[in-house]
């Protein structure tokens, strides 16, 4: 964690007033303060601010936590994707993010489709799971 970088520490205080911090938001302070989103979610934990609103529906809503729902069906391109990004079983957050990209879609449409092919997405770059 980049310990002298008062930066991180105002603009956490700044985004996260409520004590909150989105998924989304995180990421665009990460990409502002030219650091990493790991480095985002740790400041975030050590100042005690709840990371919510996960771009893939994996945590951070209320009253269910989680809201991504499993897709009716998996488009073969979109399971090859997945299966093509696989780390140890898993689908990295950061190998989720890249194949929504690739195939111009939805982050939770990414993690619908592991939700019905029972692959879990781990670890999340920010450190949340």
């Amino acid at each position: 964690m980049e310990k002298n970088d008062p930066r991180i520490r105002e603009r956490l205080a700044e985004r996260a007033p409520d004590g909150e911090l989105p998924c989304a938001v995180a990421f665009a302070l990460a990409e502002e303060l030219e650091t990493s989103p790991a480095t985002i979610g740790a400041w975030a934990d050590e100042l005690q601010i709840r990371l919510v609103k996960c771009q893939l529906g994996l945590f951070g809503y209320a009253p269910e936590k989680k809201i991504v729902k499993p897709r009716e069906s998996v488009p073969d391109e979109l399971r090859r994707a997945i299966a093509e990004r696989l780390e140890n079983g898993r689908l990295p957050c950061r190998a989720a993010f890249a194949a929504a990209e690739l195939l111009g879609i939805r982050k939770m449409d990414v993690s619908g489709a592991c939700e019905t092919l029972d692959v879990k997405i781990k670890p999340c770059q920010l450190g949340a799971f």
